[in-house]
């Protein structure tokens, strides 16, 4: 949902992020527990058995992929039912406490004000970000893909591809996708950026997809925009 707010600055430093995008589960808040929680719920309400190596397992994926292995480990709804019981427990965690990551509030702050375009691209739906926007200041987010607005949830580049589309249009004019920033946590999120053409960078937090063509760092705190700057000098040279 892009933001009739906020100015483009095509004057960026090009040696700059041109755009950051951002997962939110796992990345901006950490949200896992909650998933995992409501997985575990549902599951064990259906009569099944439901451990922590098969919830580490769905960290970071599309939610029709999840709630179809959650129908092999016996929940017996549809799959649109097993995401809206799912959404809304997760929803329900963020209203009662909005857990950041470190550094990550912090970090989204400074890029507005520097002038940064940004986008959101998660794998929650739309009804979950919607609980989550009212909680941010105004204008962080220029737009935002949630899960059901793509036909290719990650670890396919769709999601991340439809972000940098919604802020080109917004810029007026195409976002180098090597000139752009993608923070992500999980295997499929951080293979969905990387295979984009962003310049991916993992923050590990409930699993740790390791190494692969993608930049690691072992937390937000303190991140600015000159480190940021400086990394991909180094990948553009």
């Amino acid at each position: 949902m892009p933001s009739t707010s906020f100015a483009f600055d095509t004057n960026l430093p090009p040696e700059g992020p041109h755009a950051v995008l951002w997962d939110m589960d796992g990345t901006l808040i950490d949200t896992e527990p909650y998933w995992i929680a409501a997985e575990g719920e549902l599951v064990a309400a259906h009569g099944g058995t439901w451990g922590g190596e098969q919830a580490h397992a769905l960290v970071g994926s599309a939610l029709p992929d999840a709630a179809r292995v959650l129908q092999a480990a016996g929940v017996d709804l549809p799959v649109r039912e097993i995401i809206d019981t799912l959404s809304a427990r997760v929803a329900a965690g963020i209203r009662e406490q909005l857990p950041w990551r470190p550094g990550a509030r912090e970090l989204l702050t400074a890029l507005h004000a520097a002038g940064v375009p940004q986008a959101l691209v998660t794998m929650s739906e739309r009804s979950i970000v919607a609980d989550l926007l009212p909680l941010l200041p105004e204008g962080i987010f220029q737009a935002s893909v949630t899960g059901e607005e793509v036909a290719q949830g990650k670890p396919h580049p769709e999601p991340y591809l439809r972000g940098l589309q919604l802020l080109s249009e917004l810029a007026g004019a195409p976002l180098d996708p090597a000139r752009c920033i993608g923070f992500e946590d999980s295997a499929p999120g951080i293979t969905a950026a990387s295979a984009a053409g962003l310049h991916a960078v993992l923050i590990p937090n409930a699993t740790d997809p390791g190494h692969g063509p993608w930049r690691r760092i072992d937390s937000l705190a303190g991140l600015d925009l000159q480190t940021m700057a400086s990394w991909l000098a180094q990948v553009n040279a």
